[in-house]
């Protein structure tokens, strides 16, 4: 039994949204390699109708156009690409971005945490080494420095960084219990999947890669989404701490949290008032108002660091999905997958 299930290779997609990137779509589509069973190509309403440019041009059996009637964002191509992935049975889905700035080389390096069982979710993290972001623009890296910070809050996983990277890799068990309609379509897409990861424990691992930046300009402008991705952190963050650790399940890190806030709170608020007497009345502050206004502020912040230690340990360890057996060590399942004969070109209006 264990021989028969070593020889099964898992049927890996690939969804590829399009929005303006019809000088780039036909070379990532050759550069895919032969393990990829089934290509999804979304055009977003694409301007340049990359969609119908690959159906002219493109003559891989196993690529398969969907064309949106109406703009839906980055997030919901991607949806529309992951649905169509999951019907037709696909183990795991890999997510590139058409625009060229990810290497589909690296495809088998990105898949591997999710065949050998030590990971749900994959992205690439084009910050791990240093050399791997001297050609990235300064506005963009510290743009991404900043929102993946926020992220690291709102979604509990403190060890993944470069949330807006678009070079991902999703195995079918973690896909299937995600509610695909409650993740944001738009910029923040990258953001939501880890939140809504989080909410069910998946394993998420980040792969090392480089970018490549040529002449593609990017859609996403920092300046004109900060302000979203801001608020919706700060939103997401009050949601997870409030479900994970006030009503699924309470501990000391619970009670930490809550008597760190109300300590802070009050050193605060009675500080400010007895600083604004003290000016209105030019008097000083005695040593016993100003220690009861700052005792207070110390204890609730060292409380507050505690429950962000425990929460920093509190990432998922387990995977979802059940890994599949190899036969050695030599055997590395996921690289080796075949094209599919059947898969045809065509074009679905949504």
């Amino acid at each position: 039994m264990n021989m028969e299930r070593a020889t099964i290779k898992p049927k890996i997609a690939v969804v590829i949204p399009c929005f303006r990137v019809r000088n780039q779509i036909l070379s990532v589509l050759a550069a895919i390699g032969p393990e990829i069973s089934a290509i999804y190509v979304i055009d977003d309403k694409c301007p340049d109708q990359s969609g119908n440019l690959v159906l002219q041009e493109s003559r891989d059996p196993r690529v398969k156009v969907s064309i949106h009637k109406e703009n839906k964002g980055v997030g919901g191509a991607v949806m529309t690409g992951y649905q169509a992935a999951l019907d037709d049975g696909a183990d795991i889905v890999v997510k590139v971005d058409g625009d060229g700035q990810m290497d589909p080389s690296l495809i088998a390096d990105l898949i591997h945490p999710i065949v050998t069982g030590r990971a749900d979710y994959t992205k690439g993290n084009r910050f791990y080494s240093i050399y791997y972001v001297r050609d990235m623009p300064r506005m963009r890296l510290l743009g991404n420095a900043a929102l993946s910070f926020m992220t690291k809050i709102s979604s509990g996983y403190w060890s993944i960084f470069d949330p807006t990277n678009g070079f991902t890799a999703i195995h079918r068990t973690a896909l299937s219990r995600l509610e695909l309609r409650n993740i944001s379509e738009r910029y923040f897409f990258e953001s939501d999947m880890l939140i809504n990861l989080g909410n069910i424990r998946a394993v998420v691992s980040d792969v090392p890669m480089e970018a490549k930046y040529e002449e593609e300009e990017s859609n996403l402008k920092i300046r004109d989404v900060v302000g979203q991705f801001f608020t919706s952190n700060i939103r997401e963050t009050t949601k997870r701490v409030l479900y994970n650790y006030f009503m699924r399940d309470f501990s000391l890190a619970s009670a930490q949290l809550a008597i760190g806030i109300l300590f802070l709170l009050f050193g605060v608020l009675f500080g400010t008032y007895n600083w604004y007497l003290s000016m209105s009345m030019g008097d000083t502050a005695t040593t016993g108002t100003v220690m009861i206004a700052t005792l207070p502020i110390i204890l609730g912040f060292q409380l507050v660091l505690a429950f962000l230690g425990f929460d920093m340990g509190n990432e998922p360890k387990t995977v979802l999905h059940e890994p599949r057996r190899r036969r050695n060590d030599h055997l590395d399942a996921g690289i080796a997958g075949t094209a599919s004969n059947e898969a045809a070109n065509r074009v679905i209006h949504q």
